[in-house]
């Protein structure tokens, strides 16, 4: 198995890319905790490595955020961690952690909620999974998207500029009704 990995945006996040499916099409899992691991097997071993502050599972790619240490180091665990997880044929997920990447959002507001979802679907989720990251809808009011950055765009230094800029600017020209996006 060939593991390849890419630098993200956020210098404290590799992105690796196993060169298979981890999640699926359209699907992410975030784990910003050794706790919310639990829930993943593969998660588990990426937190038994020292210095492992976060791991975010995309659809064909896993993005480890580091609280220390150097890459060089870090690496060849990482590394390992993936390859035996893959080999062995457990699961990347317990079948009890399966969840939504968006929030719900129905109600009076919900053909702009359903706008919003798809417009992240098909323009913002994959320039932002091509950076080991996701974005994630959690919630509208009064004009206002709530937006929940994961992965390499959690902490990274461009991603306000991403998100007021980028994904602001685009919701505004599509939806008139929206007037500014906020970071959860």
């Amino acid at each position: 198995m060939f593991i390849q990995t890419e630098a993200t945006p956020n210098p404290a996040t590799l992105k690796f890319l196993p060169g298979r499916e981890v999640l699926g099409e359209g699907r992410a899992a975030d784990f910003p905790t050794r706790e919310a691991a639990e829930r993943s097997p593969l998660a588990m071993r990426l937190f038994a490595v020292e210095n492992v502050a976060g791991v975010f599972f995309g659809s064909d790619f896993i993005t480890v955020t580091k609280s220390g240490g150097e890459w060089q180091h870090l690496k060849p665990a990482l590394l390992g961690a993936i390859m035996e997880h893959f080999t062995g044929g457990a699961p990347i997920l317990f079948a009890s952690a399966e969840e939504s990447a968006h929030a719900e959002g129905d109600g009076e507001n919900g053909e702009i909620v359903r706008e919003i979802k798809e417009i992240l679907d098909t323009r913002v989720r994959p320039a932002v999974a091509q950076d080991g990251g996701d974005i994630t809808f959690q919630g509208y009011e009064d004009g206002i998207v709530f937006l929940n950055m994961q992965g390499a765009c959690a902490g990274c230094p461009s991603s306000a500029v991403t998100l007021k800029r980028g994904v602001e600017n685009m919701l505004k020209h599509y939806i008139p009704e929206i007037v500014e996006v906020r970071q959860v």
